[in-house]
């Protein structure tokens, strides 16, 4: 037993709860405790596949392959970033989280093997990746909007197509549905007609990050006869 193996554990478990403390103030799936444990047991299991088995089954013509173990981590942490990635919406939540616990593991490994420097040199760099990134994405680059207007007012749809194309928005895609619907009888009795006409149009835009949020405000707020079924 080497009382240095303690402080290889030491530091892993403290690297980890460092990036664990950033996604935890995110609020992600995985925080302090999950990226705390993933390197903690990272570097025991580096430890153990390094020390463990010293003068074990090493003879002249055998040779135990002290790897094995810490081999095996970096595969079996992707079950547990596989439990952090959701699809909901046709949309992967979770992908950053998972390469983060992978990171972690990682880093783990790095201090269980003595490498204190490599070990907080990558650990800054995955907050930098994550915080100064983070910060950076939502000001450059475009993002997809998808949208559902409804509207009894074929032209009111109109209207909004020609506000966006004015604003310089780009229009990827769109669709425009026709449906009928029974009138209220006072209304059938001033109109004359038991059925009307609605209209559901489906948008996909591209929009810069910058104005992403102005943009769901705007649809949200800003369009009279107009309803906003759905923005994604």
């Amino acid at each position: 037993m080497n009382s240095n193996f303690l402080l290889h554990i030491a530091v892993a478990a403290l690297l980890g709860g460092v990036i664990g403390l950033e996604r935890g103030y995110r609020a992600k799936e995985a925080g302090f405790r999950t990226h705390f444990l993933v390197a903690l047991g990272a570097a025991l299991f580096m430890i153990l596949s390094a020390h463990g088995f010293e003068g074990a089954l090493i003879t002249e013509n055998h040779r135990l392959d002290v790897s094995r173990i810490a081999a095996q981590v970096v595969s079996g942490i992707g079950f547990i970033g596989a439990g952090t990635i959701i699809f909901q919406r046709q949309m992967v939540h979770g992908l950053t989280t998972a390469a983060g616990l992978w990171v972690t593991a990682a880093i783990g490994m790095a201090a269980g093997a003595g490498m204190y420097l490599l070990a907080t040199f990558t650990t800054v760099l995955v907050l930098i990746g994550l915080e100064a990134l983070n910060w950076l994405l939502p000001h450059i680059g475009h993002r997809n909007l998808s949208i559902t207007l409804s509207a009894t007012d074929r032209a009111q749809l109109q209207k909004v197509l020609a506000q966006l194309k004015a604003d310089g928005v780009g229009i990827a895609s769109f669709s425009l549905n026709e449906s009928s619907y029974a009138q209220a009888p006072i209304i059938a009795a001033s109109t004359g007609s038991t059925q009307a006409r609605r209209y559901t149009m489906k948008l996909e835009i591209k929009t810069s990050r910058s104005k992403y949020g102005e943009h769901i405000l705007h649809f949200m707020t800003g369009l009279e006869g107009v309803d906003v079924e759905n923005i994604e």
